[in-house]
């Protein structure tokens, strides 16, 4: 499947997407709501960190954009797409609402969504295999700290790049793509995700956390990744047939030439 334009609808079978970071403010909120208004599902499956409580409650910061991202996700919901939650770490306390049904909105720790190909795919935003944050909460807490400063900086980045008309480009994912041990952490978390959707019978997995999209099989598995709403602004979305793709949502919208591109929050044109 092809996005001919970005104005046109795109019509999915399932999205998947994660790491949205509501009331963080790095949140990519204005370019989640232009594929949200552009994308017609018929599920939609949250996979964690949607609402950034650990980033509240050091700094409440709530604008209308974050706002209009939960409007319109539960409008859809309201309209008739089936809304599933798995909350992550930065979103956990909705760990204790596990199995609440309020309409079509579904609240789980972990999700099996069966394709329309049939594939049982285990959804869950993967966060208990971060080494990190099981053993030493505290450590992830501060990374989380630094993490921030360079996350916060990436739309103000993007703002004069988009002034010399360079693509979108994220520093903090720069860095962290840089850095020997990050990118061996990205290994180590893949295929511990991969081997517990071994465990539990299944031959695809699709998680978060970790900001990093991607689609690979890792011995058998099929290991997907839906990426992020603060750096990459990506999503994992299934088509009709049951195929499995990612979409890097600022690259469509360059290509389609559309209109002016979203400015940070509290930016003056």
């Amino acid at each position: 499947m092809q996005e001919r334009n970005a104005h046109s609808p795109m019509r999915l079978r399932t999205v998947f997407i994660s790491d949205i970071h509501l009331g963080f403010k790095g949140c990519s909120a204005e370019w989640l709501l232009d594929f949200l208004h552009i994308v017609e599902t018929d599920t939609l499956i949250l996979v964690g960190d949607i609402i950034d409580v650990w980033s509240m409650q050091k700094n409440m910061f709530w604008p209308q954009s974050h706002n209009n991202v939960l409007r319109t996700i539960l409008g859809k919901a309201k309209r008739g797409t089936k809304v599933i939650f798995v909350p992550g770490n930065h979103d956990e306390v909705f760990r204790e609402f596990d199995g609440a049904v309020f309409g079509n909105l579904e609240i789980h720790r972990e999700y099996i969504h069966e394709g329309a190909d049939g594939r049982r795919m285990l959804v869950l935003h993967g966060d208990e295999f971060d080494s990190v944050v099981k053993c030493s909460p505290w450590l992830a807490k501060l990374g989380s700290n630094i993490y921030d400063i360079l996350l916060a900086a990436n739309p103000y980045i993007n703002w004069f790049r988009r002034k010399l008309n360079l693509p979108h480009w994220s520093l903090s994912m720069y860095l962290k793509h840089k850095a020997k041990t990050a990118v061996q952490y990205i290994g180590s978390f893949e295929d511990a995700v991969a081997q517990a959707a071994r465990k539990r019978g299944v031959d695809t997995v699709v998680c978060g956390h970790i900001h990093h999209a991607e689609i690979r099989d890792i011995d058998g598995i099929r290991y997907c990744n839906d990426g992020d709403w603060v750096e990459s602004c990506t999503s994992l979305v299934e088509d009709m047939s049951g195929q499995l793709r990612l979409i890097d949502w600022p690259k469509v919208r360059e290509q389609a030439q559309p209109a002016p591109l979203p400015l940070p929050v509290g930016q003056a044109a």
